[in-house]
């Protein structure tokens, strides 16, 4: 038997029950002075709620969405069906639809491409045991170039930009395995970076040299990555490349880069951060990995790399570890922002990693895959907290062509049997999307770079701790166009109706266009007058409109 949401909490008032609904932590039910606000929710009004829209409020400046290469593509960018390629490509690029409207792809705006440290020519003897985590590496250790390397990650490179990608970003998670103190491509098991003191002028000169080859041969990157997730311990069990590094370490080498980067007239900036989680920017910095924003852009600090040349003003942190129950998805985030505004108020904060990994409170696992609508709608919610409370202006997932049983991918890749043969998946495969694709394109196919972020709120959902539960909303607009982008969450397995209030503003014409993803639709498209809009049960929707 379904209840319907208000007459759950009525009836739980009058019985005097205590309860989330969300992983949240419990609270007790908070009666508002005129006795329809309840836990945040209203549950007196029997007409639609409304969304209100306050197109004067800006927020941030939003630049990009994207994904990486890793770890697949060097495989199947090689594969001889160019119509697969392609396929895994629309998914990813195309801002193309078909003749119904409905999209035929996500419309990423950045792409990720992962400079190799040699472990894939290493073998065996790299001591990464999946052959799919190895990469290759443009210098042999006899100091030569070979730009023919990692030729399946450059085809997706030129597949992203044929499809209009303009923002591309390199980057690198350990030195090349001649250049390391262990001569792996993963770590020392510690705090510290595996790179051989005598051999960093040498490091910085081989990305310097990547990034020069790039730029002669017309796809440029816009950024540089050295360093990711230096908070972990590489190298302990390992299984994929990395390297620890501690503040002090990474100061002392973006001194060296920024430098000679500049010198070479490079057109990419250095972007850094790649911090394992949230609280890596703004907690503790006992081992001498933490409290990056302090350590890295404030002035006083001696580690401040703000004024070192080449540099970008921004830091990137990953979405991981941080996302349940919904009081920490708040609360991590908001700390990160509060600790930026206090630094530096002008610093950019991206969030530029993020899959399904490991136990989420219970309720969803990365192993095994997991393609449907709660992994999606899982996916949305941290988009929605990433943008709206760390206000970050790029947000970027991990594996965006996934060959395992597990749920972090975009597209996914089954041998031609239909199962995870890897060796099989070299050279063919099927390919299939993912909520977890479409639920991202709700956002990364509409919210282009320079729109601008505005407020928005629902006036039946008050409490943001319970919003993470039930319906989310937030919006965005091209000053240029006078495009409005409002993008719901609605967690429920109950349809909502809402009415937009554009807060003073006027609406160009008389309807939305609404591009819906669901258990059964992919960004389906419709339209629906503005009066009224209804969400489907479990459903992440666009709306798209201009305004005067």
């Amino acid at each position: 038997m379904k209840i319907n949401l208000r007459s759950a909490l009525l009836l739980m008032v009058m019985l005097g029950v205590s309860n989330s609904f969300s992983c949240a932590k419990k609270t007790g039910i908070k009666k508002g002075d005129d006795g329809c606000i309840v836990n945040g929710v209203n549950t007196c009004n029997t007409g639609p709620a409304r969304i209100t829209i306050n197109l004067g409020n800006e927020q941030q400046t939003m630049q990009s969405f994207g994904a990486s290469d890793c770890w697949t593509t060097k495989f199947i960018g090689k594969w001889n069906d160019v119509t697969k390629k392609n396929q895994i490509a629309d998914y990813l690029f195309s801002m193309e639809a078909d003749q119904q409207g409905n999209p035929k792809g996500i419309g990423l705006t950045l792409w990720r491409f992962n400079i190799g440290a040699g472990s894939y020519e290493q073998g065996s003897d790299s001591g990464i045991p999946d052959e799919f985590r190895r990469e290759e590496c443009f210098l042999d250790a006899n100091n030569n170039y070979n730009w023919n390397k990692q030729a399946g990650q450059q085809w997706f490179l030129s597949a992203a930009k044929a499809r209009g990608v303009k923002n591309f970003l390199a980057f690198s998670v350990s030195p090349p395995v001649q250049f390391t103190q262990n001569n792996k491509a993963y770590g020392l098991a510690n705090s510290h970076l595996n790179l051989t003191e005598s051999k960093k002028n040498a490091f910085a000169d081989f990305l310097v040299s990547v990034l020069k080859h790039f730029e002669s041969s017309s796809t440029p990157f816009n950024y540089l990555s050295p360093f990711n997730e230096p908070q972990w311990n590489w190298g302990e069990n390992p299984s994929q490349e990395g390297t620890g590094a501690t503040n002090a370490e990474i100061a002392d080498f973006i001194r060296l880069l920024g430098p000679k980067m500049k010198a070479a007239g490079l057109v990419t900036t250095i972007c850094l951060g790649e911090a394992n989680q949230w609280n890596s920017l703004d907690a503790n910095n006992s081992d001498g990995r933490g409290d990056q924003l302090n350590q890295f852009f404030n002035k006083s600090s001696a580690n401040y790399i703000g004024d070192v040349p080449s540099m970008e003003h921004l830091l990137s942190a990953h979405s991981y570890f941080t996302t349940c129950p919904g009081a920490d998805l708040i609360s991590y985030r908001q700390h990160a922002a509060d600790k930026q505004k206090a630094v530096d108020p002008s610093l950019h904060l991206w969030q530029s990693e993020f899959g399904i990994l490991g136990d989420i409170c219970g309720q969803l696992n990365g192993y095994p895959k997991n393609t449907g609508i709660d992994y999606g709608l899982y996916v949305a919610k941290v988009i929605h907290h990433d943008l709206t409370v760390a206000n970050v202006t790029s947000w970027q997932w991990w594996l965006a062509v996934d060959t395992y049983n597990y749920s972090d991918g975009l597209v996914y890749i089954n041998d031609p049997s239909g199962g995870y043969d890897l060796n099989s998946m070299k050279t063919n495969g099927l390919v299939s999307d993912s909520k977890q694709l479409w639920c991202l394109g709700n956002y990364s196919r509409f919210i282009r770079p320079g729109m601008i972020r505005i407020n928005a709120a629902l006036s039946d959902v008050t409490d943001p701790v319970l919003a993470t539960g039930t319906q989310m909303v937030s919006a965005y607009k091209d000053p240029a166009s006078k495009q409005l982008v409002i993008v719901l969450i609605n967690m429920s397995t109950e349809s909502k109706q809402y009415t937009v209030d554009p807060g003073g503003s006027q609406l160009a014409g008389n309807t939305f266009d609404v591009y819906t993803t669901t258990v059964l639709k992919n960004l389906k498209k419709s339209t629906t007058p503005i009066g009224t809009i209804t969400l489907e049960p479990r459903s992440v929707t666009t709306l798209t409109a201009h305004y005067q």
